[in-house]
């Protein structure tokens, strides 16, 4: 009985630190909207911070103690400067494109953080006056996670406290129910966000400052932490202090004894309750109807078919590709193959995003399931490279096919978190299933058949292949199908009433991109003679996310555009010492400056340059 009381007890303590965090994110999305990726960076801000502090004056349970509030409060100025500098400036911007800048800010934090404190980890002290253990019916409990437990509601209180008592804390709650008729009312909602951004790195900042004594303090902090915080906020319902402190205690408690009875679940078992829990509720434990979008958008101009002139600009770029292998090198041609992979990639989750209007954060699912079919198929089934080729697609199709069922259901950010939670449990499927796929260790001597293993051959293999699924893309936008889709995502209500089942065709489009994200993954699985669980993770999900908002979400050249900026530029500065913080601040620059994204900012260049030349020849 003590041991499951000490087991429990645990699951209370990490309950509160993930409390802390993921209720500032949540505040943060429930005013301004924003997915706000370098939430974990203050986090780990706070920890380095409060570690700084902590070791280097030594005053004892004062100093501690105020070392902790001191580096949230530093960490909650650091969010402010950020808030006004970067994301006031594109909050007109598409809501999906302010997480490409906060992806940037993520990497310029890292670098920053490895410049200030290095690459080792570091061990902090132990709180003072709380650094020994009391026994619980014969079971050592730790002093500090007692306090731990007793901290998480207290903020809970002082949370409730300050939106409820507080004219501030009304407006937050009115902001986080309709955005709109706040500003109607004359509130300065420049204010607004930036109190909250504020208050929400704040709490983040105190739990990596409550961290210290707990955990080593490390550069992996602010990403081992922020997937965890997105799955509390979306469990407890976007926007609900409440909801995000009973889905930390659900899932920290649950975790806490799924390490004793089945350890090969826990790192996917936060993902499976999200999963659940949408499933049975979609808008989590205590969100609305609503609170996963901001305010409604303006419906976009319809596609427009190429003219002739950028037809046979296109033509001559695929003509200029085909003749590359005469004059580049093997160096370049696996570049350019890497690039055209991306682009596959990109373009399938743009068909989603940009014409379904389904944001998918788990698009590598399709992608991984696609080169690990083809791994299977050559290796222990015996196929050859081309029937490998085509079971990859269908298996991806397949997986988003079943996983399609239950995600067209949904909408917004919570579409979106159920898309990752499926991603994620392939990765821990894949991940720990040693006697199939290999487990860590992947599958290795994936190659092309000989008549296509020579550089030059396997690029125009990845040429058509790649080509050919991005033509079949825009094709199908713009298609009666593609326009169904469209019409579907700019008024799904209208769209219904017109007798058009938008269930079924979104979930036939979410099939289609599955089925060329894996399409991408066969032919990445057999340029690079491998595949390991990666392939399926986090990372080159948010990967494909930056390549399609960063070249343009309401453009089909957007995923074009943003793939092959991404991939070539992630070449040249991977190269170079603080590659992170270089990266980012590209990436800000090009927020910034094209808030529509490349292919946006393009289009609006050539209109103004096209307006000059008219208005020249006017007064000519």
């Amino acid at each position: 009985m003590g041991f499951y009381l000490a087991q429990l007890l645990t699951g209370l303590a990490n309950a509160s630190s993930l409390f802390l965090i993921a209720s500032g994110l949540s505040i943060i999305f429930g005013v301004t909207r924003i997915v706000n990726f370098a939430h974990g960076s203050f986090f780990m801000l706070g920890a380095y911070v409060a570690y700084t502090i902590v070791t280097s004056v030594d005053l004892g349970i004062f100093g501690f103690w105020s070392g902790v509030i001191i580096a949230a409060a530093l960490v909650s100025l650091i969010g402010l400067l950020i808030e006004m500098t970067v994301l006031r400036r594109i909050y007109r911007a598409p809501e999906l494109f302010q997480l490409v800048a906060t992806f940037g800010i993520v990497l310029i934090i890292q670098d920053v953080a490895l410049a200030i404190w290095g690459a080792e980890d570091y061990l902090g002290p132990r709180a003072p006056g709380l650094d020994r253990a009391v026994r619980i019916l014969g079971e050592p409990i730790p002093e500090y996670d007692l306090a731990l437990i007793v901290i998480g509601p207290v903020v809970l209180g002082i949370i409730w406290l300050l939106f409820h008592r507080t004219r501030w804390g009304v407006l937050v709650r009115a902001a986080t129910q309709d955005r709109g008729m706040v500003g109607a009312l004359g509130v300065n909602q420049s204010w607004l966000f930036s109190a909250a951004f504020m208050l929400g790195a704040f709490l983040a900042g105190l739990g990596g400052a409550l961290q210290v004594p707990r955990e080593a303090v490390s550069l992996q902090m602010d990403l081992n932490v922020i997937g965890e915080a997105f799955v509390v906020v979306v469990i407890g319902g976007m926007g609900s202090v409440t909801g995000a402190f009973v889905a930390a205690v659900l899932i920290s408690v649950l975790n806490a004894f799924a390490v004793l009875m089945f350890p090969q679940i826990s790192i996917v078992l936060p993902f499976i309750v999200m999963a659940v829990v949408l499933i049975v509720r979609p808008h989590g434990l205590f969100g609305k109807p609503g609170s996963e979008h901001g305010a409604p958008s303006e419906p976009e101009q319809p596609l427009r078919l190429m003219s002739n002139k950028a037809a046979m600009i296109l033509a001559a770029f695929v003509a200029a590709l085909a003749l590359s292998p005469v004059f580049a090198s093997d160096f370049t041609l696996i570049l350019m193959v890497d690039v055209l992979i991306a682009t596959l990639f990109a373009v399938s989750l743009h068909f989603l995003m940009g014409v379904g209007g389904m944001v998918s954060f788990g698009h590598a699912a399709y992608f991984g399931l696609g080169a690990y079919a083809a791994a299977l198929a050559t290796k222990f089934w015996g196929f050859g490279m081309l029937p490998a080729m085509v079971v990859g697609p269908l298996a991806g199709a397949m997986g988003a096919l079943i996983f399609g069922w239950f995600c067209v259901r949904l909408s917004g950010v919570y579409l979106a978190m159920l898309t990752l939670a499926a991603a994620q449990i392939l990765w821990g499927i894949t991940f720990q299933w040693q006697d199939f796929t290999g487990g860590d260790d992947g599958i290795l001597g994936v190659w092309p058949a000989k008549w296509a293993s020579s550089d030059q051959s396997y690029f125009y293999i990845a040429l058509v292949l790649c080509v050919g699924g991005i033509w079949l893309m825009r094709r199908v936008a713009h298609s009666p199908f593609g326009y169904t889709l469209r019409g579907g995502r700019d008024s799904p209500t209208r769209a219904e009433a017109i007798g058009v089942d938008l269930k079924t065709h979104q979930w036939v489009g979410f099939t289609l991109a599955g089925a060329l994200a894996g399409l991408a993954g066969v032919v990445f699985v057999f340029s690079k003679g491998s595949v390991f669980p990666d392939a399926l993770s986090i990372s080159l999900s948010v990967d494909g996310l930056i390549m399609v908002l960063l070249g343009g979400i309401h453009a089909l050249a957007g995923p074009i555009l943003g793939a092959s900026v991404f991939v070539l530029i992630e070449d040249w500065v991977s190269r170079l010492e603080f590659w992170r913080f270089i990266f980012g601040a590209i990436i800000l620059v090009v927020v910034l400056a094209a808030p529509e994204g490349i292919a946006g900012g393009l289009s609006k260049l050539g209109r103004l340059v096209g307006l000059k030349s008219n208005t020249e020849r006017a007064q000519a």
